[in-house]
């Protein structure tokens, strides 16, 4: 895998595997929503690594849909107070994923 961001996104994984389990014992659809999310980052961003032109693009881009959706699945469980406020050094690497995807739609 030539994209240093995929390590990033596994590593972020396995960080957001408590919180998927916690947001799932309270609210299953949700903690569902949280887990397919996630792993959609990583699976994205693999296939975007060894696709060429406009699937390329989408895949980065389908990427960035599914790292905003986390940021959304964790808002939204701390609204409902499954989990408190999530954690910022994971934000922080949401942040990071969507802003390097940016980076390679623009390319």
């Amino acid at each position: 895998m030539a994209l240093r961001i995929y390590s990033v996104a596994i590593e972020m994984l396995r960080t957001l595997r408590p919180v998927i389990e916690r947001v799932g014992t309270k609210d299953p659809n949700l903690g569902d929503q949280l887990r397919r999310a996630a792993t959609s980052i990583a699976l994205n961003l693999s296939e975007g690594a060894y696709s060429q032109g406009r699937n390329e693009r989408a895949r980065w881009y389908t990427a960035m849909g599914s790292a905003a959706e986390v940021r959304a699945c964790l808002e939204v469980a701390e609204a409902l107070g499954y989990i408190e406020k999530a954690d910022e050094n994971l934000l922080d690497t949401l942040d990071r994923i969507v802003a390097t995807l940016h980076r390679l739609t623009r390319r």
